[in-house]
């Protein structure tokens, strides 16, 4: 049986400084300087014992590796002790290497389509983008199966904008601290503030044109 945490208090743990809570599990990004470095850094994870039976998603770019930790079962998505162990593991072996963390590397998408009846929006976009619903939300998530793609949450709408009684936005998650300066520079890149009644757990706001994002963080969720 995992232990399951908070957000917050997986990143309050012992060990777990490289890692920031996003949308969809923690997340850690290592500086590379060649993708022979970032080889060496991904078989170091393969090596973990711990990471044998709670795989971890493992991306490689220029400039870095992200690694994303999460607990995904039935009853449960998000973050647990096994996540701790596997990340203060995970931490050890980049500094091995001399790798450094990097919180500013750090964030996650998710889109959020709106309508009157979720129940009736849900099966097009599963079929259309070939997603699978998450098994602790099936109501209302769908997730990539292949972790690929950005999450899908549906929200619905007591009040629908237009003829078509739907809307699309797209929330940002981003760790904690580095939230306010996005927040900021998106409203001196021509963006208004829609609502910030939320805050700091999502500021939302909107392009020129009417568009909105939330930028997101963990603060204030259980």
């Amino acid at each position: 049986m995992d232990d399951y945490l908070s957000p917050a208090a997986f990143e309050s743990a012992e060990g777990t400084g490289d890692w920031r809570v996003v949308g969809d599990g923690a997340c850690a990004c290592f500086r590379t300087s060649s993708f022979a470095e970032a080889a060496r850094f991904v078989d170091a994870i393969a090596r973990l014992p711990a990471a044998e039976s709670h795989r971890p998603d493992i991306d490689i770019r220029p400039g870095g590796v992200t690694v994303r930790l999460v607990t995904a079962n039935a009853s449960h998505f998000g973050m647990s002790e096994r996540d701790v162990v596997l990340a203060r593991a995970i931490s050890e072996a980049a500094a091995a290497l001399g790798l450094a963390g990097d919180p500013s590397g750090v964030q996650s998408v998710l889109v959020i389509p709106g309508g009157p009846s979720v129940p009736a929006l849900m099966p097009f976009w599963q079929a259309a983008l070939g997603y699978e619903r998450r098994a602790d939300s099936p109501e209302e998530d769908l997730v990539d199966p292949a972790n690929r793609g950005p999450a899908f949450w549906f929200e619905a709408m007591q009040q629908p904008r237009g003829d078509g009684g739907g809307a699309v936005h797209i929330a940002v998650w981003v760790p904690s601290e580095l939230a306010e300066a996005r927040v900021d520079a998106a409203l001196a890149a021509g963006g208004r503030l829609v609502r910030a009644d939320f805050a700091p757990a999502w500021w939302t706001l909107a392009d020129a044109a009417g568009n909105e994002v939330d930028i997101a963080t963990i603060r204030m969720r259980s």
